[in-house]
């Protein structure tokens, strides 16, 4: 298990842009399990939206990327580079995210080639199914 303290030293994302609280399971290169803990504190709940409170799907994607950041970013070859969007693919959203959530970030690399990698992504809680996308990252 990661915690805060720990994925800092790995991805340079720092509040309010750290959307991940740790990280529960890393298999370096492969595949991470990390955890987001959605508080009603959270900046953007102030304009999205005022009455009813959702988490930016945008976000949950970020979060997502952050996990596989993680993935990406704590193999020795890539310690202190930086992990950029490539592509977004097949992004479905499947329920709100609200304040009181608590979201298991899934991320699993499935293809590598150089410095370009892609990954399967899921955010869930239990059986219930937030977000999911393929994500695509390169190193730099």
């Amino acid at each position: 298990m990661l915690n805060i303290n720990e994925i800092k030293k790995i991805i340079p994302q720092r509040s309010p842009f750290l959307l991940i609280d740790r990280i529960d399971e890393l298999e370096p290169g492969k595949r991470a399990v990390g955890r987001k803990c959605v508080s009603y504190n959270e900046p953007f709940f102030i304009g999205h939206f005022p009455d009813e409170p959702v988490m930016p799907g945008v976000l949950v994607i970020e979060a997502l990327a952050q996990v596989g950041a993680v993935v990406c970013l704590s193999v020795e070859e890539n310690k202190g580079k930086n992990s950029y969007f490539g592509g977004i693919n097949k992004a479905r959203f499947r329920n709100k995210i609200v304040p009181g959530d608590v979201l298991t970030l899934e991320v699993e690399l499935i293809k590598k080639k150089g410095n370009v990698g892609v990954a399967n992504a899921k955010a869930y809680d239990g059986d219930k199914i937030f977000a999911e996308a393929e994500l695509t990252f390169a190193i730099g």
